[in-house]
């Protein structure tokens, strides 16, 4: 009886070393990989995507050795223990114990990281409504902190298939087009002018023009007439920036500065309007 008691004994003391033993090298591991990733490559600006990515998966195969670890200290659980530890039928035991779903993430958490349509710090937008900066990318989901700090959580498997707008690919250079409407009896040349001014006034403003195209005197900035709509003229001016966060600030501030300008100068923004006539019956009563 005591014999048994103690072997009991044994194997849970053994168990909680072994949890506590896991917990505690995971947290050291952790804190080496941030150590490592601020030192070596935030310092220098390198790209964090796989190995953020890796730290998560170093992260699980702790987690797992430990969970095989303790399997093994359990007579029952022996044989799937040693399975783990030797390596031989994890995929099998993993496709066994986990859901088709958490696979497809995992899966497309790698291809993400592999062929890197967005990375960490990466500004992106989905289905054309949701904008924000990539922060992580684990084993399940991407992780996306959008302008009011709010935290977008998306599965692998859906951000994989999904269609993605990325500011961050090639060029960051980012151009805004500030689409203007003015009446037809406001001085179109007039309104142009003002919108160039504006635009080559702003200090986020950059010129984008190449050497062949200054040579060829090719304007700093470029406005036109774009359509004559029912009601107004509607004007275009191309407007660039350093980035999209620059482009962001430049957009709302052309758009304030101009109205300013040409409320200052008498040329009309039309806004549609509503005339109500009253008939004789509705005053009487």
């Amino acid at each position: 009886m005591m014999q048994k008691y103690f072997s009991e004994f044994k194997i849970e003391t053994t168990i909680a070393i072994i949890i506590v033993g896991t917990i505690f090298f995971s947290i050291l591991l952790n804190w080496f990989l941030k150590r490592f990733i601020k030192k070596s490559l935030i310092n220098h600006h390198r790209d964090l995507t796989g190995y953020l990515f890796l730290k998560h998966i170093l992260t699980a195969l702790v987690y797992a050795i430990g969970f095989a670890f303790a399997l093994v200290q359990i007579p029952e659980f022996k044989i799937v223990g040693h399975s783990l530890l030797a390596g031989a039928g994890v995929i099998s035991l993993i496709a066994g114990l986990a859901s088709q779903q958490a696979l497809s993430n995992i899966m497309s958490g790698i291809l993400i990281v592999v062929f890197k349509p967005f990375r960490i710090n990466d500004k992106i937008t989905l289905r054309g409504s949701f904008t924000g900066t990539v922060e992580d990318i684990n084993l399940r989901q991407v992780v996306i902190r959008d302008f009011e700090n709010n935290r977008i959580i998306i599965p692998n498997s859906v951000i994989s298939s999904d269609l993605i707008v990325n500011a961050h690919i090639g060029e960051e250079k980012c151009c805004k087009l500030i689409d203007i409407g003015i009446g037809y009896s406001s001085n179109i040349e007039r309104a142009l002018d003002i919108m160039k001014e504006e635009v080559g006034n702003h200090p986020l403003h950059i010129d984008n023009r190449t050497t062949e195209d200054i040579e060829n005197n090719v304007p700093l900035v470029i406005a036109r007439v774009t359509a004559l709509g029912d009601s107004d003229v509607n004007l275009r001016v191309w407007a660039w920036a350093k980035d999209s966060s620059d482009g962001y600030v430049l957009y709302c501030d052309l758009l304030q500065s101009i109205k300013n300008r040409f409320d200052n100068e008498g040329i009309e923004i039309p806004f549609p309007q509503r005339t109500i006539t009253y008939s004789k019956n509705n005053e009487n009563n």
